[in-house]
């Protein structure tokens, strides 16, 4: 009689305990779904551009802009757009630093950005017969501009011209990263060219991000 009526009670425990069972395991769901969404919310909240500058873009697209090769005509544009002027990066297309800076620098978000926003980005081919005209209104092909008018033999070069056609600045050769070739284009648009040497402007901006950051140099 006794194990007659025990055997319901140990069943009724057994539901009991599989309620609670259940009970718990939703709430441990739940707490983990408002996790999850917290921390999503969390990370888009906090997103910013340099997020974006992570995914790579077609520089050809992306960076330099279309053009019909008449450089009297891409200064007028740069005026009218209210930009600084016009920077040509002089290549080669058989050329492994010109790659390397494709498509590891003018490829990033940020550095298109900046230099869109500042400039007309062109690029010359230095062994190219493609006719263009130059910022006197000469008729040319882009080899002679390159070589005769501009002694590039190297490649890469960037030159930057202000809205008058005037040489600015010139680099022969790759920069290291992301953050100097910004600095360049800084270098120019702040006018900085005017007072001293790129050397020296991208070390002090190198101490001052360090001091800012509070790392001091390694």
């Amino acid at each position: 009689m006794i194990a007659v009526m025990q055997m319901p009670v140990a069943f009724h425990t057994g539901v009991r305990c599989s309620k609670q069972c259940h009970q718990q395991l939703g709430r441990i769901v739940a707490v983990a779904v408002l996790f999850v969404i917290a921390l999503l919310w969390a990370a888009a909240a906090s997103a910013t551009s340099d997020d974006v500058v992570a995914i790579p873009r077609d520089p050809m697209e992306y960076f330099f802009h279309q053009s019909f090769n008449n450089l009297q005509e891409e200064l007028e544009m740069a005026v009218a757009e209210k930009k600084t002027g016009v920077f040509i990066m002089f290549s080669d297309k058989d050329c492994p630093w010109c790659l390397k800076m494709k498509t590891t620098i003018l490829n990033r978000v940020v550095v298109q950005n900046y230099y869109r926003e500042h400039f007309r980005n062109l690029t010359i081919d230095i062994r190219g017969d493609t006719p263009m005209t130059d910022f006197d209104g000469n008729e040319v092909v882009e080899k002679d501009f390159a070589f005769k008018q501009h002694r590039v033999r190297a490649t890469p070069v960037f030159m930057f011209f202000d809205t008058s056609g005037k040489v600015v600045m010139r680099l022969t050769g790759i920069v290291r990263d992301t953050q100097e070739f910004l600095w360049l284009g800084e270098f120019v648009v702040s006018g900085a060219y005017q007072k001293t040497n790129f050397t020296k402007y991208k070390r002090d901006r190198a101490e001052k991000e360090q001091a800012f950051s509070g790392t001091g140099p390694h």
